[in-house]
């Protein structure tokens, strides 16, 4: 699968692993990448990363570890005896450094959630953070750094500072995407495929947009073709 398809992480964000499998198998060969997050892991949905690792396909397992440090270790370790490529945990130094160790010595890239895209400034403040949501995200991103994980879960609106915050080593993993015209059902920080990937994300994670679609295939074509505009330069965004 080329690299640009590699990109788009399809979220199976689906109840139990038969919606799942018939998901991936109307989307065929449009997605080689699937994240299987809460929902999906609850409904027994962690058999499926070794499947679908088996049939040629990478797996994002999204599960927002954050627990006592060996709990988030051991946790980490039995992922990446699973066969997944990426895990998230969220963002604080200790259990940043837990997943990390959890992680070593197999193809597990730990990823650390900075603010959920379903925030803003005012939802921090609610809970009791005095710092403004960049401000905590160019925090938990130097930390992560410091940690030695492989990337950061962040919006797009963060993308271009953390960017130049973190260099070009760590991955940047986006959520939040809405192709124009979309709704935002409950995110706040969006953007179009086309502009995260213009703004410095290595992937973009895509669910409700593709799932929900009349037809899922060609919705996921469509983003697809929108990744490819955006990683051939400057003023490719294409035309409707």
């Amino acid at each position: 699968m080329s690299p640009v398809t590699d990109k788009l992480i399809v979220a199976l964000d689906v109840s139990d692993v038969a919606q799942a499998r018939n998901m991936v198998a109307r989307l065929g060969d449009s997605v080689s990448f699937y994240k299987i997050g809460m929902e999906l892991a609850y409904g027994g949905g962690l058999s499926l990363v070794e499947e679908f690792s088996r049939a040629g396909k990478q797996v994002f397992v999204d599960l927002k570890l954050h627990d006592i440090g060996a709990t988030v270790e051991k946790a980490a370790a039995q992922i990446a005896r699973l066969g997944a490529r990426f895990l998230t945990v969220h963002a604080f130094p200790q259990t940043l450094a837990a997943a990390r160790r959890g992680a070593e010595g197999s193809g597990l890239q730990v990823l650390g959630v900075t603010v959920m895209t379903s925030y803003d400034d005012a939802d921090l403040a609610a809970a009791g953070y005095r710092l403004h949501l960049s401000e905590l995200v160019a925090l938990r991103a130097m930390q992560a750094r410091e940690a030695g994980i492989a990337g950061l879960i962040l919006s797009p609106e963060e993308l271009s500072a953390t960017r130049a915050l973190v260099g070009a080593d760590m991955l940047l993993v986006t959520p939040g995407i809405r192709p124009a015209g979309a709704a935002l059902d409950d995110q706040k920080r969006v953007a179009t495929p086309y502009d995260a990937l213009s703004r410095g994300a290595d992937f973009i994670v895509v669910g409700r947009p593709i799932l929900s679609a009349a037809e899922p295939r060609q919705a996921a074509l469509a983003i697809q073709r929108e990744i490819a505009a955006a990683l051939a330069g400057p003023n490719t965004r294409p035309t409707k």
